[in-house]
Formats: C-alpha cells, sequence, structure tokens
C-alpha cells in the first residue's frame, strides 16, 4: 500500500509531503484547486510518459518520490529480487525527476531504472480509475479484458496467446517459403543444370593448379629432352671435349703445382669436387633422358580438361581456381530449395497442429470466461440496484466465431448488455444507458472487479461524476466496504462519498506574489465536519449543514 508521496515543483504543487493510511481515503477541494495533482503524479511515478510541461514555471525540475510498503506482495518482491533491486525491510521507493527540458530519470530503491521498469512494478501496486473509465467501458476489447481481470484465468489467456503467437509464426514461415519456392523455380532449374555440369566435370580442389603446371611441362617436353642431351654432351659425354674432364685435368694440375706451394692445394680440392659434381649432375640428366617418354595422348587430354575448367570459368564469370568453391556453393544452395519443399510439407503438418491446440485451448478460457461471465451478471445487477437502478439487469453477452481467423484473445466476442427499465430489452450499453447511468454502471463494475483483483491499493479519481443523492451514499457504501480489504483513493466532490471515507485530505489553491499554489492537508475531525458542510451548502456553512455533516459522518462510525 501507498505510505508516503512527496512532491516537489510538480505542475502547481510547490512542495508537498503527505502520509497515507489503510481503509478509504478521500480527497476534497474547491473545483480547480488541483485535486487531481497527487494522483498525476503517482501516473508519473509509476512510469507514465514525463513532459516539460509537468514542471513547474520558473524551476529546472520536478521530482515525485513514492513510498510503499509491500508486505504480502509476493509479486512486487519477486520483481525487486529478479532486477536487483531489493532492499532489506519491505518498503519500496519509488522516485522520478522530470527536467525542463523533458528528460526523465527514474529510480527504484535508489538504483536508476527505465521508465517501462517503473510502469511494470506500478502494476503489482496500484491500480487508477479514471473519471473518463465509462467511456473505456463502450469499447468491446475493453469489456474483454474486465471480464478476463475479474476471472483470473490468466494461465488460459496466456495460453490462447502463446498458441496463437506460435501459430502466426508458423504460418509466417509457411508464406516466406511458398514465396520463396514460387520465385526460386526458375532459379532452381538454372542451379540444377549448372550443378549436374559441375558434377559431371568433377574438378577436384586444387586439380586446376595441377593440370595447368603438368600442361606447361608437357607442352615443352620436346625442348627439354633435346637440352638435357645437348648438355649431357657437354658436361660429360663429348670424346673431345667436355667439362668433367676438363675439370679433373685441371685438378690434377693444381696438386702438382701444390708440391711448390701447398696454399694451391686447396684450390685443387675445389676443382676436383666440382668433378664429382659435374659427373653426379650428368648421370641424373642422363637418367632423367632415358626416364623421359614424350606422350601426345596424355598432352591432349591435360588440354581437354584444362580448357574445360577454363570454359565452364569463363561461363560463370569467375577465375578457374575458384570453380570448385563455386561448385560447393551452388549445390548448397540447390539444397536448400529443394529442403524448401519438405520443409513445408513440415509445416502443414506443425500449423494443423498449433491450430488445433489454440482452438482447444480458446475453447477452455471460453468455457471459463462464460462461468465467470454468469458470476459477474449477478453481482453487477444487484450493485445497480444499489445504486437506484432498481429495475437495472446486466448480462454479459459471448459468442464465439470459430471461422474466423485466430486472434490472441481466442474465439469470444463480447457485449455488455443493459436494461434500466422495466420491459426495456437487453442492449448495448452505448445504446440505453444515459451519462449518469453510465457512469454508475461503470462504477459498480470497477469496485466489484476491484474487489477480485490482488492490487494493494485502488485510486478513483471522479468515477463519481453524474450522480448524487442516495445514489451517492451508496457508492460511499461501496467504496467503504471496498476499503476493509484494500487500500482505496477516492478524489471525489460529493459530501455523501467524502464522509464515508475513514480519513480525508482537503486540497486548497492560493495565490501569492502572481504564484499558485496548491496544497493538500489531512483534516482532522472537526476539520472533515467544516469540509462536507461546505460540500453540502456552499462556501457559507450553517449551524444545519454542521448538523448534516456529523450526522453523515456518524453514520459510518
Amino acid at each position: 500500500m501507498l505510505i508516503g508521496l512527496e512532491i516537489k515543483n510538480f505542475a502547481i504543487v510547490s512542495n508537498l509531503s503527505t502520509e497515507w493510511q489503510n481503509g478509504m481515503t478521500a480527497i476534497t477541494g474547491e473545483t480547480g484547486a488541483g485535486k487531481s495533482i497527487a494522483i498525476d503524479a503517482l501516473s508519473l511515478c509509476l512510469g507514465e510518459r514525463a513532459e516539460a510541461s509537468a514542471v513547474r514555471p520558473n524551476t529546472d525540475k520536478a521530482e515525485v518520490c513514492a513510498q510503499f510498503d509491500l508486505s504480502n506482495l509476493p509479486l512486487a518482491h519477486a520483481f525487486l529480487e529478479q532486477n536487483m533491486l531489493s532492499n532489506t525491510d519491505n518498503e519500496c521507493l519509488l522516485r522520478r525527476v522530470v527536467c525542463k527540458n523533458g528528460r526523465s530519470k527514474s529510480y527504484i530503491n535508489g538504483s536508476a531504472v527505465t521508465a517501462a521498469q517503473l510502469k511494470e512494478l506500478g502494476q503489482y501496486l496500484i491500480s487508477i480509475h479514471g473519471q473518463h473509465a465509462h467511456q473505456h467501458l463502450l469499447k468491446a476489447e475493453h469489456q474483454l479484458q474486465l471480464l478476463d481481470a475479474y476471472a483470473g484465468h490468466h494461465n488460459l489467456v496466456s495460453g490462447v496467446s502463446q498458441s496463437y503467437k506460435q501459430f502466426a509464426n508458423l504460418q509466417k514461415e509457411f508464406k516466406h517459403l511458398q514465396q520463396q519456392q514460387q520465385q526460386q523455380a526458375a532459379q532452381k532449374q538454372l542451379l540444377e543444370y549448372q550443378v549436374a555440369e559441375l558434377n559431371e566435370f568433377a574438378l577436384q580442389e586444387g586439380e586446376f593448379e595441377q593440370i595447368e603446371a603438368e600442361h606447361y611441362k608437357l607442352s615443352n617436353s620436346q625442348t627439354i629432352l633435346e637440352t638435357c642431351q645437348r648438355e649431357l654432351q657437354h658436361l660429360y659425354e663429348s670424346d673431345e671435349q667436355n667439362a668433367c674432364s676438363l675439370l679433373q685435368h685441371s685438378a690434377q694440375q693444381f696438386s702438382e703445382l701444390a708440391q711448390y706451394d701447398e696454399t694451391l692445394a686447396s684450390v685443387a680440392t675445389l676443382l676436383a669436387e666440382a668433378a664429382v659434381q659435374v659427373e653426379e649432375a650428368s648421370r641424373e640428366v642422363r637418367s632423367y633422358t632415358e626416364q623421359a617418354d614424350l606422350d601426345p595422348a596424355r598432352l591432349v587430354e591435360v588440354e581437354n580438361r584444362l580448357s574445360g575448367a577454363m570454359d565452364l570459368a569463363r561461363k560463370h564469370h569467375i577465375k578457374p581456381q575458384a570453380l570448385v568453391e563455386f561448385h560447393q556453393a551452388i549445390s548448397q544452395e540447390l539444397e536448400s530449395i529443394s529442403n524448401n519443399s519438405s520443409r513445408l510439407e513440415q509445416l502443414e503438418s506443425e500449423i494443423e497442429n498449433t491450430l488445433s491446440h489454440y482452438q482447444h485451448a480458446s475453447e477452455q478460457l471460453s468455457q471459463s470466461r462464460r462461468e465467470y461471465a454468469n458470476t459477474l451478471n449477478r453481482l453487477i445487477s444487484n450493485s445497480m440496484a444499489n445504486l437506484s437502478m432498481e429495475n437495472g439487469i446486466f448480462e454479459i453477452a459471448l459468442t464465439q466465431e470459430t471461422e474466423r481467423a485466430p486472434n490472441s484473445l481466442g474465439y469470444d466476442n463480447v457485449s455488455f448488455l443493459v436494461s434500466t427499465n422495466p420491459g426495456q430489452p437487453l442492449q448495448p450499453l452505448a445504446k440505453v444507458a444515459s451519462g449518469g447511468e453510465l457512469s454508475r454502471i461503470s462504477l459498480a463494475i470497477q469496485v466489484i472487479i476491484a474487489q477480485k483483483v490482488t492490487t494493494p491499493t485502488l485510486i478513483f479519481d471522479e468515477v463519481d461524476v453524474g450522480i448524487s443523492g442516495p445514489t451517492a451514499s451508496a457508492v460511499g457504501k461501496l467504496l467503504r466496504q471496498l476499503g476493509k480489504s484494500t487500500q482505496v483513493i477516492c478524489v471525489t466532490h460529493l459530501p455523501q462519498v467524502a464522509s464515508s471515507a475513514h480519513q480525508q485530505f482537503f486540497v486548497a489553491k492560493e495565490i501569492a506574489n502572481g504564484e499558485t499554489f496548491t496544497h493538500m492537508q489531512p483534516l482532522n475531525k472537526d476539520g472533515r465536519v467544516n469540509e462536507i458542510a461546505r460540500l453540502l451548502g456552499g462556501d457559507n456553512i450553517s449551524k444545519t449543514a454542521k448538523a448534516n455533516a456529523k450526522e453523515l459522518i456518524m453514520a459510518h462510525a
């Protein structure tokens, strides 16, 4: 529950600090005094959009702090622990700062957070029912939300939503693959031809470089053989003169000279070694020429292979060395296109199964909605009678449209029907309810649903607009009864409602030094009598008005 609220430089509030109690609290004041200012500030503190206009003129920033008691609020505790925002006690402090440029900062227990996190936590702390809530009541979507909120069958709603999301995702994938398949039909035919052609040629990794080298060798084999034979004569086999014999001769000559000068011995050794190397090289050249085989057929075979690779490379506008990688890539692309057909068949089965699960989940949700709708029909009809609509009948009409496309809310259409006079048929709210009647029906629904929803603090912002007299007294009793189980804060202009509260705040506006200030103060017993007397009789408070005010307050003692 809300236990403290501090507001600084927010709208026409300069500095405001209030403490809040259990039960029902009424907020009253003159028209235009800013009775809803605390609720607006709370909304900001709970993550609503921040605007620069919220900052009081001639100040740099607005600041709102709200303190809550989290006793018996496991969902709020779980959120704080999950986001590592817990403190050691059962209290939680929310803070929102808005600068005059419109930028804002948010805090939970002193840690900086996003406005979205404030809003998520806020749903476990406060539920605000605005003065225009009855306008939302005319919308079918809002009616369905109210029914589901009262039923509390969150698991069923979530089950339908999850089934729908799965179904929608599968449908999206199916349509995407279908479009791909249509677009890829011609591409597939081309790829099949290209892959078949490359499969038939079957070029292996590194093969092009290998056959290119082999072709170069074979095409020059005659020149290689002739040159080897000629040089072999020069090196070793010529009878007239060859390199080996010349080196041997020179080595012998320097060996003899070394007798006279031993420094020439190294020259003789080097020449002898060179002669040995030439002899060894000659043997290798001879072996090469003996094994050399001029094979024109192999040259033709290699030329054809090389030419085929180059033709394919030109055809696909790539280098021959990239053919193998290109072959692998288009093979994978063809496989992917081919797999689409099998995936489409698989998706058809999955979609059918998911749709069946969605239909089953939707039927369970519909059954639960019908059960709780019957309960709400009775409770709201009784509440209407208590709100001076003795002959009022309320009914929630649920119809299933199983032929329509699945959606996240199930197959149900909901319509709130009402009859306010005897013999009048049940018709949609918008057609038969007047403004005052709609306001009372809306309040009856909100109070009944609030009793079921476990939000610890309920705020009603002038939801009693359009009612008066005995009806206002009935509204006050409803809100006070609700205050026995939860904290209720009600902004009102009706003395019957204000007198029903356990405690009361008075909001007043004053002008000083050309500036407007709003103040909000708790009322003691005498203050409550005077304020309710003012609501009854206007600014001139008579003894009769005071007596009536005391009587109204005592009626709830």
